[in-house]
C-alpha cells in the first residue's frame, strides 16, 4: 500500500488515522463543522498538517499527515475535545510521501459517493473543484469508510 520509511529518515512523514464520535448535535452540525474546518485548514496549513476527514452520521474517521510531533499534538486535543467521544487510535505509521499533499479538507463520501474536496465557511461548508483520487488515497478513504460502519462503531 504506502511506502513506509524509518521512524529516523530526516525524509518521513508522519501519518495518525482516529475514529470519534461525534457529540455535535445533528441540527447544528453543518454550521458547527464549518466553524472547524474554518479554524483548523489554518491552523493545519501554518503546522503542514495535511489529510482527509470522514462524517458518516455520527462517526468521524480522519487521516493526519505531517511531523510527528506536530500530529500527535492535534490528536491529543482532538481527544480533550467535547465534540468528540470514544477517540478510537487506528492507526500509526511513517511513510516517504504524503499521500493527501493538496487536501487540506475533505468529505470522504460512503461507498459508491464521489469524494468532495471542501471550502470552509464560518457559516457552512461547500464544495470546491475537484481533483482526481490516487490508488493510495483510495485506499486510505476505503480503511476510513470501514472504520464508521456500524460493525466498527459498536462500544
Amino acid at each position: 500500500m504506502d511506502k513506509e520509511v524509518q521512524a529516523s529518515s530526516p525524509d518521513r512523514v508522519f501519518r495518525l488515522i482516529y475514529r470519534s464520535r461525534s457529540t455535535i448535535p445533528a441540527p447544528d452540525r453543518k454550521v458547527v463543522l464549518g466553524k472547524i474546518f474554518s479554524q483548523a485548514r489554518s491552523n493545519n496549513k501554518a503546522q503542514r498538517i495535511t489529510g482527509a476527514l470522514l462524517v458518516s452520521g455520527d462517526w468521524f474517521a480522519q487521516v493526519l499527515e505531517g511531523d510527528e510531533d506536530r500530529v500527535r499534538e492535534l490528536y491529543a486535543e482532538i481527544g480533550e475535545d467535547d465534540r468528540h467521544d470514544h477517540v478510537t487510535l487506528l492507526e500509526t505509521r511513517a511513510l516517504a510521501n504524503r499521500i493527501f499533499s493538496r487536501w487540506a479538507m475533505a468529505r470522504v463520501s460512503q461507498d459508491g459517493e464521489a469524494d468532495i474536496p471542501l471550502i470552509a465557511h464560518t457559516d457552512g461548508i461547500s464544495p470546491a473543484a475537484g481533483h482526481r483520487i490516487t490508488p493510495e488515497q483510495d485506499s486510505v478513504l476505503s480503511f476510513l469508510r470501514e472504520a464508521t460502519k456500524p460493525a466498527h462503531t459498536q462500544f
